[in-house]
């Protein structure tokens, strides 16, 4: 951190970087190797970006710390295997959860509708809609 640094900006960086290091403990708990490379992690990060003078780059910094912090929160999920197959999760109150549908295979699945000028595409798309109307035949 720079000497010209607010001291506004000087408190929001400090309360990032301790916010991060809380959820760190937080998700990675128990998970000793986790919890130090984290700490490394963000330790380094900071310590990389300390110079740094310009108040709109620490403001994007800061941005991206607190999107890290949100997306640690709520996209990691431990995992610790009990026996042979069998792990045991923890999903904490803040992990994101998605509706689950079940599968269908007796879905049918509608040919994407071509827009005006679109030649048949012998790419990606195109050659998984010859394989699939080659199925059906």
């Amino acid at each position: 951190m720079s000497h010209t640094m607010s001291q506004p900006l000087k408190h929001q960086v400090l309360s990032v970087f301790k916010k991060l290091h809380r959820t760190r403990q937080y998700v990675f708990h128990g998970d000793n190797r986790a919890l130090l490379e984290g700490r490394h992690k963000i330790n380094d990060s900071f310590r990389q970006n300390r110079s740094e003078s310009n108040v709109e780059e620490i403001q994007k910094m800061i941005k991206l710390a607190i999107d890290v912090d949100h997306e640690l929160r709520t996209n990691i999920i431990q995992a610790e295997k009990r026996k042979d197959d069998v792990y045991e999760l923890r999903i904490t109150p803040e992990t994101t959860r998605l509706d689950n549908v079940v599968f269908n295979p007796d879905a049918v699945i509608e040919p994407p509708r071509r827009r005006k000028g679109d030649r048949a595409s012998n790419c990606c798309g195109g050659a998984a809609m010859a394989a699939l109307e080659a199925e059906k035949k």
